[in-house]
């Protein structure tokens, strides 16, 4: 069973994002781009993006893959947000202030911006947002940030306040698009069962206008943004799960932007016909791939089995036997070198031995012979789910 445990887990790590895109769609300044005479932009066009994954639900708390939060990025607005250098700064938000303490945060709303729908957002908006998603009702992974909060406040309807119970570090971060919800739509109903999840309103650069399962989600344009109508008129999210199909629509021209595997990047895309017809871009990213356990499982609520598959996976051999090693074992969700980081975290060295031993203490043990673990007759076997494109 170790061996079936080697082969199926992937754990923690830290990505570079590695993409191409063709050069009809340059992009002034970026490293490797072809000259260009004219940098005016100008209204039209569609980009067609190719992506591994199909989004499960375009309402951002409740959704927990990278697709959903692709598409609902374009849908959605927070009250900050990152910019291009990964600074803080206002999207719903005008401005904001804080307490010399750290514990109290009050934004000052924008005025005059309106869901598509033509409804205003006010801070209404934000309170009933933050009340849902700290909800227990609410099947989100993402609540534990907002119940750091001691009380939420609405001075006025384009004011927000929020005061914590101790210092909270990411605490200014966290009010992204995550609980910004139209009130007037979903007010006195179940979140989850809500027609908005697969046709979301919004109040972003762009709206939902078609969703073909399996296929392809199309975007268009919102007129009415508040930051100004964007220049790309329809933007496309094809679904495409094999990533060497999507490669070979690269080419053929069947997509226009596309992030590439490892292999793609280091062998494929070397040729001259690459360097002249194609841009690829190299850059590190908040990205990484980890496996989730469910603590309800009763093996799972076990700690020993938790740290013996830790241990069990070879993840510097991912790195680079996988990765080609564009990518980093990492410990957490942040960034080494960036500020959130935590060096000093336990790691789980690969140790097959270990694995072993902590299983054994945990009372799996192979008493049959078959060369799988077992526990009161029943294997130690268990099914990992993952994204259309993931294997």
């Amino acid at each position: 069973m170790m061996r079936r445990i080697f082969i199926t887990l992937i754990i923690l790590l830290l990505l570079s994002n590695l993409s191409c895109q063709r050069v009809s769609e340059n992009i002034p300044g970026a490293a490797g781009a072809k000259e260009v005479t004219d940098h005016k932009p100008a209204y039209g066009d569609t980009l067609v993006e190719g992506t591994i994954g199909e989004p499960s639900i375009l309402i951002p708390m409740l959704a927990g893959d990278s697709a959903s939060h692709a598409v609902a990025g374009l849908i959605f607005n927070g009250l900050v947000k990152y910019d291009k250098d990964l600074t803080l700064t206002g999207d719903l938000a005008e401005s904001w202030d804080i307490s010399k303490d750290g514990l109290v945060i009050t934004f000052h709303l924008k005025k005059g911006v309106k869901w598509t729908d033509g409804v205003e957002f006010t801070a209404e908006d934000v309170m009933f947002g933050y009340k849902t998603i700290i909800d227990d009702k609410t099947p989100t992974a993402y609540s534990e940030d907002y119940k750091q909060v001691k009380k939420a406040e609405m001075p006025d309807k384009y004011t927000f306040r929020v005061t914590y119970e101790k210092p909270f570090a990411p605490a200014l971060s966290s009010w992204g698009s995550l609980p910004v919800l139209p009130k007037h739509l979903l007010a006195g109903k179940d979140i989850t069962k809500s027609e908005l999840g697969r046709n979301p309103v919004g109040m972003g650069p762009f709206k939902l206008t078609k969703w073909t399962p399996g296929s392809e989600v199309v975007l268009e344009s919102n007129p009415n943004y508040f930051e100004g109508k964007p220049y790309i008129n329809r933007y496309v999210y094809r679904v495409i799960p094999d990533p060497a199909t999507m490669f070979l629509e690269l080419q053929a021209g069947g997509v226009d932007w596309m992030g590439l595997t490892p292999l793609q990047y280091t062998r494929q895309t070397q040729s001259a016909y690459f360097e002249k017809n194609f841009n690829k871009f190299r850059y590190p990213v908040f990205s990484y791939t980890y496996m989730g356990f469910n603590l309800k499982h009763p093996w799972f609520k076990d700690k020993r089995v938790r740290q013996a598959i830790a241990y069990a996976v070879d993840k510097d051999e991912i790195v680079h036997v996988v990765l080609f090693g564009l990518g980093k074992a990492a410990t957490g969700p942040y960034v080494p070198d960036t500020w959130p980081y935590n060096p000093n975290v336990k790691r789980y060295e690969y140790n097959p031995e270990k694995a072993k031993t902590l299983l054994l203490d945990a009372g799996w043990k192979d008493t049959d012979g078959d060369g799988l673990l077992d526990k009161d007759g029943r294997p130690f076997e268990f099914t990992i789910l993952t994204n259309m494109g993931n294997s």
